[in-house]
């Protein structure tokens, strides 16, 4: 294929075909790909099986790349969910008549044809294609290769369902994986509308800078807990071993401990048995690698700088003590990426204050960061995590896909 305008072209023509469907079809549409999913889930195994292949094992994306039968079943009731979330478009906004007698309404409309890059997470091709129909949008996919034989059937079962609700396939289209037509992609201001990147921060870093189509940042996590000097210290413990360890390769998982000098002692070796039974390499500043050393904790490195702001993406983290509250806020501001950061704390002034003045799209008190997700959040499925300011921040899903159209209706008036 020498270029992707073609492609472009067709999905643009397909979301006027989109908006034209009810609220009642696109919900059903996804009832029935929920089924279709269900029902093809030994394929989708096979398909995907394909990709894990190439993958070597000592890749932290590999966990990204499964499908397996959870996983799927997973999907499916994503689906389900999806399709019974209000209809965002519609939505009334403002409604007023001005002085001049004329009529006007401000309301929620589709965006339009949206554009995902994405690497290693087939998952991503049925959030995507779920959000984008059900908020009336068409959306072209350019996913990776490392994912290719199960993206390109995740999409021949969305076409399927397309086609029952006569929805030209092209409304959710699978772009080459070839690296030479993300230009073409970034550029196609004609035929797109918005590009969400998610993915690795050198990828989201290119397409913030070559795009001349509007972008939102889906951007790296790089986490933090901070435990603070009154904190309940075995709940924290807990909190930090469930951050780093229920899925590391997950955006927001912990990267970073900050622990207050006054319970480092204390709480660090806290985290030993925990973190030995899942191999955590812990990269640990002076301090923190004195007393991890005098708990006979095997997997231990001094921390260099590049540690701290790093998103790990596997069961890897680093460790910092802090003096004090001011202390732990001024490294995060130094290193975080603005996604998920977490105190552990009892002191109420001490929470209010750090829930305040940290600059994230979501920052937890005495939680894991984990709970950082659409899903979780009640918005069904997520496109990604935006950790920008502008008309997006926090978990990207159904709500957002949308933009506003004023109407005004008036009985000849006019202006000089």
């Amino acid at each position: 294929m020498e270029s992707i305008i073609p492609q472009l072209k067709e999905a643009r023509e397909a979301s006027a075909a989109v908006r034209r469907l009810t609220d009642r079809e696109r919900a059903d549409l996804l009832i029935n790909l929920s089924a279709r999913v269900l029902a093809h889930a030994e394929n989708i195994i096979v398909e995907n099986q394909k990709d894990l292949d190439l993958m070597d094992d000592a890749d932290p994306k590999k966990d990204r790349l499964l499908l397996n039968q959870k996983r799927i079943n997973e999907l499916a009731q994503s689906l389900i969910e999806v399709a019974e979330l209000p209809d965002p478009t519609g939505e009334v906004f403002v409604e007023k008549t001005i002085q001049q007698g004329l009529s006007l309404k401000k309301i929620a409309v589709p965006l339009g044809v949206v554009g995902v890059i994405y690497e290693s997470r087939p998952n991503v091709t049925i959030d995507v294609a779920s959000l984008c129909l059900r908020s009336a949008n068409a959306c072209v996919l350019k996913g990776g290769k490392e994912a290719q034989h199960s993206n390109t059937y995740l999409v021949s079962l969305i076409h399927e369902s397309l086609a029952e609700f006569g929805v030209p396939a092209a409304a959710v289209t699978l772009l080459p994986t070839g690296r030479e037509f993300v230009g073409e992609l970034l550029t196609a201001i004609q035929y797109v509308d918005i590009i969400i990147p998610r993915g690795s921060e050198g990828l989201i870093k290119y397409v913030r800078q070559n795009s001349l189509v509007p972008t939102i940042e889906t951007g790296a996590g790089v986490c933090h807990t901070y435990i603070e000097k009154s904190g309940d210290l075995e709940k924290g413990a807990q909190i930090v071993v469930n951050a780093k360890v229920s899925k590391p390769a997950a955006c927001n998982a912990l990267d970073t401990v900050l622990v207050d000098r006054a319970v480092a002692g204390e709480f660090l070796p806290k985290l030993r048995e925990d973190f030995i039974k899942w191999n955590v390499e812990v990269f640990a500043d002076e301090e923190s690698y004195d007393i991890l050393q005098k708990a006979e904790y095997p997997f231990l490195q001094h921390a260099t700088e590049d540690d701290f702001g790093k998103e790990f993406l596997d069961f890897k983290c680093s460790v910092k003590v802090v003096d004090g509250l001011q202390d732990a806020l001024k490294q995060i501001e130094n290193y975080s990426s603005r996604h998920s950061e977490a105190i552990i704390s009892t002191d109420e002034e001490a929470i209010e204050t750090f829930l305040k003045e940290v600059d994230a799209a979501s920052v937890y008190a005495n939680a894991s960061t984990r709970f950082t997700d659409g899903g979780v959040f009640a918005l069904g499925a997520e496109i990604g995590i935006s950790t920008q300011k502008l008309h997006a921040r926090g978990p990207f899903a159904l709500e957002k896909l949308v933009t506003e159209k004023w109407i005004v209706k008036g009985d000849g008036q006019v202006r000089w």
